[in-house]
């Protein structure tokens, strides 16, 4: 399986982009940093959920029985034109 964004950094490369972080953001704001970003995936998330549940609803709303309708009456129109025919 080939990785979508390159490879994953390993430890080393890990302890480099942590330290470049705790140089732009300081060590005080990373933690809060952090924080929002997992409130912001949080929301994410739930957005995601809600939208796959009302595409589920509109789904469910939409009678799959009613093309059946028009095509078995169909059918039987066919089926009375056969018999008719046969007589």
């Amino acid at each position: 399986m080939i990785p979508l964004f390159g490879p994953v950094p390993g430890g080393m490369e890990m302890m480099v982009i942590l330290l470049i972080a705790v140089l732009l953001f300081g060590a005080n704001k990373i933690p809060k940093l952090a924080r929002s970003t997992g409130e912001a995936m949080g929301e994410f998330k739930k957005g995601r959920q809600e939208i796959e549940e009302e595409l589920q609803e509109a789904q469910s709303e939409v009678d799959p029985t009613a093309d059946t309708d028009a095509v078995g009456e169909t059918d039987r129109a066919r089926d009375t034109d056969t018999d008719t025919s046969e007589v």
